[in-house]
C-alpha cells in the first residue's frame, strides 16, 4: 500500500505542488495587466510588453507540461530560467536601504521572494536532470 502511494499518488501531487503558483501568477498578470506592466517597466529591460506576454505563456504552459509529464525536462528548464530572471530582475533586495532596519522591510520582503525563486529553481533542476517524479 505504501509503495503504491509513493509510486502512484505522490509524484503527481509533488508536480502540482512544485508549479501550482505559476498559472495563478499568469492569470493575475492578465487580470491586472496595467499593474503587471508597471512592475515590468520598473527595470531597464527592453520589449516589456512582449516579454510580459511571454512570461504569461511560460507561467500558463510549462506547469501543464510538468504536471502531465510531457517534455517536462524542457518545461522545467524554461521555468527555472524564468525563476532566475524574475529573482534577479524584480527581487533585488540588495538595492533597498531598509534591508537591515528593524520592523517591516521592503528589502527583506524581496530577499525572501528572491530565495523562494531559487528554491523553485532547485526543484525544477532536479526534475530537469532526471530526478523523476513519476
Amino acid at each position: 500500500m505504501l509503495t503504491w502511494f509513493i509510486a502512484t499518488v505522490l509524484p503527481p501531487v509533488a508536480r502540482i505542488c512544485l508549479v501550482i503558483l505559476f498559472p495563478f501568477s499568469g492569470i493575475d498578470k492578465i487580470i491586472h495587466w496595467k499593474d503587471a506592466l508597471a512592475q515590468a517597466n520598473s527595470t531597464p529591460v527592453p520589449f516589456v510588453r512582449t516579454l510580459l506576454v511571454a512570461a504569461i505563456v511560460v507561467e500558463l504552459v510549462t506547469p501543464f507540461f510538468i504536471i502531465i509529464a510531457w517534455h517536462e525536462r524542457i518545461a522545467a528548464f524554461v521555468l527555472a530560467g524564468f525563476c532566475v530572471a524574475t529573482a534577479v530582475l524584480y527581487h533585488q533586495f540588495w538595492r533597498f536601504a531598509d534591508f537591515w532596519a528593524p520592523g517591516e522591510s521592503v528589502g527583506r520582503s524581496h530577499f525572501w521572494d528572491f530565495l523562494k525563486n531559487f528554491g523553485l529553481v532547485g526543484g525544477l533542476l532536479l526534475l530537469m536532470i532526471g530526478v523523476t517524479l513519476r
